[in-house]
């Protein structure tokens, strides 16, 4: 029975946890949910509720119809809003497998962002710090998500530009980054992660020894020099 109830926890068939919870971390019922929200106390990723503030949501006309914003102009605004979040919470809490931020417009799904640490010790330590500050004149609610694979709690259709539900679909509609601006924040933390734990190679020691060697010999050829000036300027041989 135990190993049965363990094979279906966080499913479709669990009838007392809920599997949407599980899967994406909210679920649209929220407290009133007949299922229950077993909140991790340890997991490497945080989430920050609402915390994205999409400009072609929110800019209205006075009759209540949506601006057309210009696409090249969201899309930097928001790369400007994924980097800024990005360095300041890797900066200060540690490194960052990855972020990901939902673009659907459900009450309980929009604007989060999810972060996932590569130690549980760093996530742990940014939910205590984040709840304490403010973000674009908002106060920050941060709590740890069960969410760690985050393919299983995308939306497969929306990746394929099939979805059908549109923003309001249950499932993470994540709003892609530009590829410079992935480039540059995941590639900052490959080469940060190779100059503190990579140990030498032997290529690594070899070359090491060969610049010592060449240093010694042009400080031995600099010292001959000075020697040199010094007993022609003195007349000594």
């Amino acid at each position: 029975m135990a190993e049965y109830l363990a094979s279906i926890f966080g499913t479709e068939k669990d009838k007392v946890n809920c599997s949407f919870y599980f899967k994406i971390g909210a679920c649209r019922h929220g407290e009133r949910c007949s299922r229950l929200h077993n909140k991790p106390t340890f997991s490497q990723t945080v989430l920050l509720q609402n915390l994205y503030l999409n400009p072609q949501n929110a800019a209205l006309t006075a009759d209540g119809s949506h601006i057309v914003v210009d696409e090249v102009e969201a899309q930097q605004e928001y790369d400007d809003f994924f980097e800024e979040v990005f360095t300041e919470l890797e900066d200060k809490y540690g490194e960052i497998e990855e972020m990901n931020v939902c673009d659907n417009l459900g009450d309980h799904l929009v604007g989060n962002v999810y972060v996932k640490y590569r130690y549980e010790e760093d996530a742990e330590k940014a939910v205590a710090d984040l709840n304490n500050r403010w973000f674009n004149g908002r106060p920050i609610h941060a709590e740890l998500s069960p969410v760690t694979d985050f393919r299983e709690a995308c939306c497969r259709q929306y990746e394929m530009g099939e979805c059908t539900r549109g923003g309001f679909c249950n499932f993470m509609h994540l709003k892609p980054i530009s590829r410079e601006l992935r480039r540059e924040l995941y590639g900052r933390r490959r080469k940060k992660r190779s100059k503190s734990r990579s140990p030498p190679t032997r290529r690594d020691v070899d070359n090491r020894r060969r610049s010592r060697s060449r240093e010694r010999r042009s400080r031995s050829r600099s010292r001959d020099r000075r020697r040199s000036r010094s007993r022609d300027r003195h007349g000594r041989y």
